[in-house]
């Protein structure tokens, strides 16, 4: 077993054992029935907007979301359809919102304690938010959020999975996660100092902040030092604030928006103390989603800086001549893994095809690629939940066969949760192909 593998199989087991005591305990106490469907539909009615509901009364049922969403393809159980993942919110809005409403509520069955609880596996252990039935939806129904909306109201009724419930807590009244926080990137720091990277903290007149997150720390340290190479090459005016230094966000990912808002504000408040102007995400999913696009709705006001991934400002800072590259790629085949936020939802496609080339390696497509990409299977929180775990290897199947058939070398992917999950079914299923990180690759071949 390579050493990346090792490193993430000893970050889960680390996972497991601190999890363990929580796992039975799904609810938490004191919270009557009647109150939790009453918060749930709260939360329904919140998000509830005149889009919305023109996309609940679009949809026609037609099915072809089914066939882009991985779960489903790899179950062929239509619980797994995206339409019957927001099934919940259509019943709630006819019931209760809808101008037909008298027409429908005789014949609409209400929301039940029962019918969050069943609906919580599919909206949290069979959905990453991938949004691919965003892009095959004929109707233009925005369909991963309508199932956003129902992950929101079963965690504003406290039901969402219990591992989320215990790391979205930690974040937010520890600024830790699985009790990885800033004093980790402290000593990440002082190591990556003894090899000769400058990983500047707490730095003042610094125009960057870049984040890492718990994931990284622990499983992905070479992650964080490539990222430092990258920006210490390009000459940027950079540093890192242990105080807010994670861009993942399980608020976001529990469906928790107060325990959301908690860790953006985090990263605002500090970043606007120190008046920086562009904050910039490692290999991320979720993380890079919520503060480029949820970020200023989330605090109220308009972010005074610049958001980007790591990948964006390699291809900012290589396009203006600040960031060369040597061919050490060559006589090597990759197959490119499709980060959801930053390619369907960012539009960030082509670029990290011309990094790797501008490398020399040869692009190999999987058969569905770009906009059309599979998930990985753990994006979203996915990963951490053991209740998921065996849908999870489902789609990890299908992406490994898809690799397979393209004959590279190796699998390049921009997201630490595609990372994370294609490490763990690779070691499961006994898959020797290497899984590597675009950033890590960059930053190994940083011309002199």
């Amino acid at each position: 077993m390579n050493t990346q593998a090792s490193s993430v199989l000893e970050s889960v087991q680390a996972l497991e054992k601190s999890l363990e005591q929580v796992e039975a305990t799904v609810e938490r106490e004191g919270l009557p029935d009647d109150e939790r469907v009453r918060r749930a539909k709260k939360a329904f009615l919140r998000k509830l907007d005149g889009r919305k509901a023109v996309d609940l009364d679009t949809c026609i049922h037609c099915g072809m979301c089914a066939e882009a969403c991985p779960f489903y393809e790899t179950t062929q159980d239509e619980r797994y359809a995206p339409v019957n993942k927001y099934h919940l919110l259509r019943r709630f809005y006819r019931r209760e919102v809808s101008p037909m409403r008298p027409v429908f509520r005789p014949f609409t069955r209400d929301i039940t304690i029962d019918d969050l609880r069943e609906w919580r596996h599919y909206v949290f252990d069979a959905c990453t938010g991938c949004a691919r039935c965003d892009m095959i939806c004929p109707m233009g129904i925005n369909v991963s959020s309508l199932i956003r909306i129902v992950r929101e109201g079963i965690g504003a009724a406290d039901l969402m999975p219990p591992r989320l419930q215990r790391l979205k807590t930690e974040q937010a009244e520890k600024n830790s996660i699985v009790g990885v926080d800033g004093q980790k990137l402290r000593e990440i720091a002082d190591q990556l100092a003894d090899q000769g990277i400058d990983v500047p903290l707490d730095k003042d007149g610094a125009e960057i902040m870049m984040l890492t997150t718990s994931m990284e720390m622990r499983s992905f340290p070479s992650a964080l030092a490539a990222n430092a190479k990258i920006l210490n090459k390009a000459g940027a005016n950079w540093t890192m604030f242990p105080e807010a230094c994670e861009s993942a966000n399980l608020g976001y990912v529990a469906g928790d928006t107060a325990a959301m808002r908690v860790a953006v504000k985090r990263i605002v408040d500090k970043a606007k103390q120190h008046s920086i102007k562009t904050v910039v995400l490692p290999e991320t999913g979720h993380g890079y989603q919520v503060l480029r696009w949820l970020g200023a709705n989330t605090v109220g006001e308009q972010l005074p800086f610049e958001v980007l991934s790591i990948i964006e400002f390699i291809i900012r800072e290589q396009g203006e001549g600040r960031l060369a590259l040597k061919q050490g790629g060559a006589g090597t085949s990759v197959a490119y893994q499709d980060p959801c936020r930053l390619s369907r939802k960012g539009g960030i496609l082509q670029e990290p095809r011309d990094i790797l080339e501008s490398m020399g390696f040869e692009l190999r497509e999987t058969e569905y690629h770009g906009r059309e990409d599979y998930c990985c299977g753990g994006g979203c929180g996915e990963y951490v939940l053991s209740t998921g775990s065996e849908l999870r290897h489902k789609v990890f199947a299908l992406k490994k066969g898809l690799f397979e058939d393209t004959g590279a070398d190796k699998v390049v992917t921009a997201c630490a949760s595609c990372r994370y999950n294609f490490l763990i079914g690779a070691e499961k299923s006994g898959w020797e192909k290497p899984i590597i990180s675009l950033s890590e690759t960059v930053a190994e071949q940083l011309a002199d």
